[in-house]
Formats: structure tokens, C-alpha cells, sequence
């Protein structure tokens, strides 16, 4: 199975661009950011800092109230880095117990998740605790719904240290583990009492993981924002050199979106918190049948919004200049948008266990424009196939 490390994932940072100083938008490198994200009694805050990772634990003990149990569950990548000191810290101001899991798409398991509930009830975990989740989406979404199904729920804290964490998975509420069949198949809905985001773990992240996260950061311009896909567009330099004033910027401005897309439709009842999943369908179905961890789910996200504008245009809903658009700022951000082992027949098979099908048709949500999208059934297989297909061969245009 070829992988994009074979040729398209880069592996360090690009040169810096004399160009790449762009930005605007507002400065705010020092500054302590707050996005809420407004859900009545569930409502709770997101906080973006830089550089704070040692005011963490007065920062949780004066957020949460009345910390009395702290359980931590960190990803191995940042173990010794972020989580050991964490709980140091934090031993000395309430009881604190600290477990790691094994970094990768097969912690989200049903073992996984049953070692992580015995591992709780073992630390006499009660409805006063509090699961706090650092690392990657992974380690969010598995912590999460051992907070959400532990003695029926407790309380949960999101420490996102990747890109993609902090932009999609850490906010919203939605937990889960995977099936050997289907992506994120069993889950639940459960909201974290608080997020906090330190953009200084982003420096350690190995940099395709990094570039990883912006392929979700380029969804919320296409879904929602057309002024803010510009505004990637002219900072895509700064943002793939890790410049921490464009990246706190994009952040924030994701983090809006999503917060104000959650409010509206928190558990995907009126099809509105749907547009989040634009790309993926096929991005599931990418990871499923190329096999989890073979491809880094934002290089399936950016594949898959390619296939999703493809369709769109085959469609009729888009026009070419779109396309090349989106195409383009993927490729500026050092993201793939072609698969050479596409393949339409077991796609497809996966697409048809996919959440958003409803009365066995296939719904998928394609964009009419930069900054709106829509969700729309679908059971054309040609055309389904044909923009599958569209990705095994690097085109410059789309016609």
C-alpha cells in the first residue's frame, strides 16, 4: 500500500519563505485567548495560550473549582514532556493518578477502552473526578468516552498537543472508538467542563503530524467562512513554518467556528453540525481500507476534500476555479491530494457503514462555493466512483 511518506508527506519543515511574514487578522502571540462555547448547563470555555505549560496546574485547580481527583491519560508521544510534570504538579495540590496509552489510531479499541475503565475504577474513581486527556485526537476522543461512560460521567478536561486536536476533536464533545469495520462506530456525546490549548506543544510535534491538522483547518474556511479561506490563502507560508501568531490566529478562528456550529446543532440532529464532516466520508473510507495509521488522518481529510470537490463539480455545484482553490492551499500547506491506490469498489463498501447514511442512501456534504456547503444524498456510484478515481493521478486541472 503505498503511503504518502513515499513521495508527498514531507518529513521536516520547508525553507522559510522571505514572503512568509504575512498575518494581519489581529496579533495576539501573548495574549490569553477565550472562545465559549455556548451549550446552556453544558457550556464550558476553550483557552489558547503560548508558552504557559507550567501555570497548567494552578490553571486547572482555579478553572475546575473544586479539584479533588485528578486521573491523566496521556498519549506515550508526550509522556515525559507534558503529562509527568503535570502530574508532579498537581500530586501536591489534590490526589492524582497518571496512565499512559500507546500512540496510534489502534488505542481507539474496545481493549483499549476496557483497560482504561479498570484502570479507573482501580484509582477509586467517582463522580467528583475528573479525566484529564492530554495529546492527540486519539487520546481525546478514547478518554472521552471513558469519562462519558464511567459511573455513568464524569467530568473531562481536553489538553489537545496536536494541531488537528486542538482544531476539531477537543471541542464539540464527540468521543468514541473505532470497529474493525468502521472509524469512531461507537461512541458517545459528551462535553469536556474545559479545553485548554498551549501552541508551544505544537514545536514538538513531528512536522508531517503538524501539517496534518491544517488539512481540518482548511475545512472550516470551505464550510463556513469564505473571508478566512482567504486569509489562509495569503498566510499559508507562515502557517506551514509553524509561525505562532498565524497559528494561534487559526486556531482561534477554527475553534469559533466549530464552538458556534455546535451550539447550533450539538447532537447532529438538524443536519447543521454535519458540515463539520466535510471530506470525511471518503477520508474514513480512505483510512479504513488503506488500514488505520497507514495514512495520517489529515492527509485523508485533505485527500478527501479533494473527492468531495470533485463530486461537487461533477455535480454541477462547483465550478473549476473552486477546485483549483481548494487544491491549491492543500498543496501550499505541504498536504497530498492524490491517492495512487484509490479504490471506488471498497470505498464505497465502507461508505455504506458510514453515520450519515440514511434510509440506505449515501449522504455526503459538498460544497456550492467557498464558505457554504450543504449535505446531499447521493447514490450515483458512477459519480461516486469517478471522483475516487479523479485522486490516483496528480491533474492540475480538474476539466
Amino acid at each position: 500500500m503505498q503511503k504518502p511518506s513515499d513521495s508527498t508527506r514531507p518529513t521536516t519543515a520547508p525553507p522559510r519563505s522571505e514572503n512568509s511574514k504575512s498575518i494581519p487578522a489581529g496579533s495576539t502571540e501573548s495574549a490569553e485567548l477565550r472562545i465559549p462555547v455556548k451549550l446552556g448547563q453544558r457550556s464550558y470555555e476553550i483557552l489558547i495560550t503560548s508558552d504557559q505549560w507550567a501555570a497548567l496546574p494552578a490553571r486547572l485547580m482555579s478553572e475546575l473549582g473544586d479539584l479533588t481527583h485528578a486521573m491523566i491519560v496521556a498519549d506515550e508521544a508526550v509522556w515525559e514532556r507534558f503529562a509527568q510534570p503535570l502530574a508532579d504538579s498537581l500530586s501536591r495540590e489534590c490526589r492524582c493518578d497518571l496512565t499512559r496509552v500507546p500512540a496510534g489510531e489502534s488505542s481507539k479499541s474496545i481493549e483499549c477502552l476496557a483497560s482504561l475503565w479498570q484502570w479507573m475504577h482501580q484509582c477509586d474513581a467517582d463522580r467528583k473526578s475528573v479525566l484529564i486527556a492530554i495529546g492527540g485526537g486519539v487520546v481525546g476522543d478514547l478518554a472521552g468516552f471513558a469519562a462519558a461512560s464511567f459511573a455513568r460521567g464524569i467530568r473531562l478536561v481536553q489538553v489537545p498537543t496536536t494541531l488537528l486536536a486542538m482544531v476539531d476533536s477537543s471541542v464539540g464533545g464527540k468521543t468514541g472508538i473505532n470497529l474493525p469495520s468502521g472509524k469512531n462506530m461507537v461512541g458517545a456525546f459528551w462535553q469536556p467542563s474545559l479545553v485548554v490549548i498551549d501552541t508551544q506543544a505544537l514545536d514538538t510535534l513531528p512536522y508531517p503530524t503538524f501539517v496534518s491538522g491544517l488539512a481540518e483547518v482548511i475545512k472550516y474556511g470551505v464550510i463556513e467562512d469564505a473571508d478566512f479561506f482567504a486569509w489562509l490563502e495569503q498566510n499559508a507560508a507562515p502557517l506551514a513554518d509553524r509561525q505562532n501568531d498565524a497559528i494561534r490566529h487559526a486556531i482561534a478562528r477554527s475553534c469559533e467556528i466549530k464552538a458556534s456550529v455546535v451550539a447550533d446543532d450539538e447532537r447532529e440532529t438538524s443536519g447543521r453540525r454535519a458540515i463539520l464532516n466535510y471530506g470525511h466520508t471518503f477520508a474514513h473510507a480512505i483510512e479504513a481500507t488503506a488500514g488505520y495509521g497507514t495514512m495520517l488522518h489529515g492527509e485523508a481529510v485533505a485527500v478527501g476534500m479533494e473527492m468531495a470537490a470533485r463530486m461537487a463539480h461533477s455535480l454541477g455545484r462547483v465550478d473549476v476555479q473552486m477546485i483549483d482553490r481548494q487544491r491549491d492551499l492543500i498543496r501550499r500547506c505541504n498536504l497530498p491530494t492524490v491517492w495512487a491506490d484509490a479504490d471506488p469498489d471498497a470505498m464505497l463498501r465502507v461508505m455504506r457503514t458510514d453515520k450519515k447514511v440514511a434510509h440506505g442512501k449515501l449522504r455526503f456534504v459538498l460544497p456550492s462555493r467557498i464558505g457554504h456547503v450543504d449535505l446531499v444524498t447521493c447514490d450515483d456510484v458512477d459519480v461516486i466512483a469517478a471522483a475516487i478515481r479523479a485522486t490516483r493521478y496528480d491533474f492540475d486541472t480538474t476539466v
